[in-house]
C-alpha cells in the first residue's frame, strides 16, 4: 500500500526568471505525479504538495539542490492520496496575495524576528509578558487558536490596516505574529514594524510546527488547512485535545465545516449533523435557505483555496 506525504513550504528570495522556475516546477511535479498548488513570484515561492513518500523525496532532492532554496523549512504531514484534486502552478505578483498597496513590505528586507517553537513554549510557560496576534482569517480561528491570543475578525489580509488601530497600545510590548505555516507572518510582522511596533516576532515554521512539537498543549483545537483534509490535528484521541469549534446552528461543540451551495452565499461555516432540516440538509445559519444538496468541503475546497490565494 502506497504511503503519501504532504509538504508545506515557502521561501522569500529574489527570483529573476519566474517563468523558467514555473516550467521546471511543472515538469518535475508532473513527472513525479505530485498534486497541490505552487505560487511563484519575483519575491519567492510558496507551495503545498502531496505525493508518495518516494516521489516527495525525489522532489525535495531536486528543490533543495538549488542554492536559492537550500535552507527552506519543509513542513511535513501524513497524506491521504487525495488531498488535492489537481496540480496548479502559477506566477503571481506575490506568493501570498496580501494587497497592502503602498503599505506592502518586502520580507527580504523587513520582517519580524523568527521565534522557534521551543522558544515560544518557554515564553508561554515562564510567564513572560508578550502578546500573540493571530494573522489568519476569522473562520480559521474558530476551530483552533493559541490560548489567550488576539484573533482579529479579518475576512482577508487587506483588513489588517483597519485592525492595527485596535492594538496600537502594544507598540512598546513584545508582539508575536502567528499563522498556519509562517508565510503570512513574514509580511504581517514586517507591516507591524513599519507601523511603529518595536518588538515584533513571528513563529518560525508557523502553527503547524508548534503543534508537531507540542500537540494539544497550548494551541487548542485543530489547525485549518487549505486542502481536502480541511483541518489537521495531532493525537486527537488524546484527552487533552479540546474541541473549540461551535456549531453555528446549536452552538454545540463541533469541528465540521460545510459550504453553502447557494451561489449567492457560498459561505463556509461550522455545522453539526444534528442541525439538519427535515430533509437532512443543513440550513445556512444566516438566513440563506439551501435549495440543493449541500456540497461537502472535500468537493468544494478547491474553490475556497483558489479564492484565498487570489485575494
Amino acid at each position: 500500500m502506497q504511503e503519501y506525504e504532504i509538504i508545506l513550504f515557502y521561501k522569500y528570495v529574489h527570483i529573476a526568471d519566474t517563468q523558467a522556475l514555473l516550467e521546471h516546477q511543472r515538469e518535475i511535479c508532473t513527472r513525479l505525479e505530485l498534486k497541490g498548488r505552487t505560487i511563484i513570484a519575483t519575491e519567492g515561492i510558496n507551495a503545498t504538495l502531496e505525493g508518495t513518500k518516494e516521489h516527495i523525496a525525489a522532489y525535495l532532492a531536486d528543490y533543495l539542490s538549488d542554492p536559492r532554496f537550500a535552507d527552506t523549512h519543509i513542513k511535513r504531514s501524513v497524506g491521504t492520496g487525495d488531498a488535492f484534486p489537481k496540480l496548479s502552478i502559477k506566477v503571481r505578483q506575490e506568493i501570498v496575495s496580501l494587497h497592502l498597496g503602498t503599505c506592502d513590505v518586502d520580507p527580504n528586507q523587513t520582517t519580524g524576528i523568527h521565534l522557534k517553537p521551543e522558544e515560544l513554549h518557554e515564553w508561554i510557560h515562564s510567564g513572560k509578558e508578550f502578546y500573540i496576534v493571530d494573522m489568519r482569517n476569522a473562520y480559521e480561528h474558530k476551530v483552533g487558536q493559541f490560548e489567550g491570543s488576539i484573533c482579529p475578525p479579518m475576512d482577508n489580509f487587506r483588513d489588517l490596516p483597519k485592525f492595527i488601530k485596535s492594538i496600537e497600545h502594544l507598540k512598546d510590548k513584545v508582539v508575536l505574529t502567528v499563522c498556519t505555516g509562517g508565510v503570512r507572518c513574514e509580511k504581517a510582522s514586517g507591516y507591524l514594524i513599519t507601523q511603529g511596533f518595536k518588538n515584533v516576532y513571528q513563529l518560525d515554521g508557523g502553527i503547524v510546527s508548534y503543534m508537531e512539537k507540542y500537540p494539544n498543549e497550548d494551541f487548542k483545537g485543530k489547525l485549518y488547512v487549505f486542502d481536502q483534509r480541511v483541518m489537521m490535528g495531532f493525537y486527537t484521541d488524546d484527552p487533552k485535545h479540546q474541541v473549540i469549534g461551535r456549531c453555528e446552528g446549536c452552538d454545540g461543540a463541533c469541528e465540521k465545516f460545510v459550504n453553502c451551495v447557494n451561489d449567492n452565499c457560498h459561505r463556509h461555516f461550522i455545522f453539526c449533523d444534528s442541525c439538519v432540516n427535515a430533509k437532512g440538509k443543513p440550513v445556512c445559519p444566516h438566513g440563506c435557505t439551501m435549495t440543493r444538496r449541500s456540497k461537502s468541503v472535500k468537493n468544494s475546497f478547491w474553490k475556497k483555496i483558489t479564492s484565498f490565494f487570489s485575494k
